[in-house]
């Protein structure tokens, strides 16, 4: 693996801090966050790690050796920027501000420094579209909260040589990432074409009558999504056989959605204002307290998922 000492984060927002955090676990790394704008990174830090401290996942010294690590700047020009082995930008989803912060980064940088971008529906092939060393970028989608969830996509660009890819992957797992290597620049990568394929079918089944928002939900908690993370799909097929999947395929996917288009119910709520947390109702009721403990209790998850704290 190429010498990966300087780290570049392109964006100072949560994805941003959360991303350098995770880069710090690493002694040697020296970290730096980008941002036009001040940012508070230690405090950002200390709000996202604050439960990994209370249940003891990482030490209140061991957060403070890692914020010593990890430097910010305004300033595009300073040696942080140009001397960076590698950059994960992690800037607004907007096509135009990504290309434009890789071409400013293209003309600061080394040549040999490895480009990422953190983007988790743009495709790395555009971004990239207007770089003159367009083999050394990929995308690297790192999943919300990006401090907790182990996955990180290794997209390839139409131009990714192999070099750049294993030198990501590598790195990824160095700072205790699971990468998941995407080998075609499409749409949604992987996670999170799976993820839609079962979001299309959940919202068509409540779309058809055939059963509530809560029951979808409690249906799927409490079958298959309770042991995905131990029996994944094709771990499944080849377990029950691939004849019974074959001939529950043959019988069920003439059933099941397969529309291109977003559901009409979809259309329908965003027509009614139904905006989810952002408006206080989607498919179910929110307010502050629901949204508060529903976003509680899924970090309280996640770190006794991962570290049985």
């Amino acid at each position: 693996m190429a010498n990966i000492k300087n780290v570049l984060i392109m964006g100072g927002g949560l994805m941003g801090k959360n991303i350098a955090f995770v880069v710090s676990s690493v002694k040697e790394h020296r970290v730096t966050i980008y941002d036009i704008n001040q940012v508070d990174v230690e405090g950002g830090i200390r709000t996202s790690t604050k439960e990994l401290v209370e249940k003891g996942v990482v030490s209140e010294e061991e957060l403070a050796e890692r914020l010593s690590r990890i430097r910010f700047t305004q300033d595009i020009e300073s040696d942080e920027v140009k001397n960076a082995d590698l950059v994960v930008e992690a800037v607004f989803e907007d096509m135009d501000l990504k290309r434009e912060t890789f071409a400013k980064l293209e003309a600061r940088c080394r040549k040999d420094c490895i480009f990422c971008t953190n983007s988790s529906v743009m495709s790395p092939s555009e971004i990239s579209r207007d770089l003159k060393w367009r083999n050394r970028f990929v995308g690297t989608h790192f999943w919300n909260p990006g401090h907790l969830i182990p996955l990180v996509e290794v997209v390839r660009t139409d131009a990714t040589d192999d070099a750049t890819a294993n030198t990501v992957m590598e790195f990824m797992t160095k700072i205790g990432k699971k990468p998941a290597l995407c080998n075609k620049d499409v749409p949604g990568f992987i996670a999170n074409r799976l993820q839609h394929a079962l979001w299309r079918e959940a919202i068509s089944i409540v779309e058809r009558g055939i059963a509530d928002a809560a029951t979808v939900d409690m249906a799927i908690k409490n079958s298959f999504g309770l042991r995905l993370p131990q029996l994944a799909p094709l771990e499944n097929s080849d377990m029950v056989g691939t004849g019974l999947t074959f001939n529950i395929h043959d019988y069920v996917l003439a059933h099941i959605e397969d529309s291109h288009e977003p559901s009409p119910l979809l259309k329908q709520m965003l027509d009614e204002g139904k905006m989810g947390f952002k408006s206080g109702e989607g498919f179910y009721q929110w307010d502050e307290e629901k949204i508060a403990k529903c976003n509680a209790d899924l970090n309280s998850y996640l770190i006794r998922m991962l570290y049985n704290k």
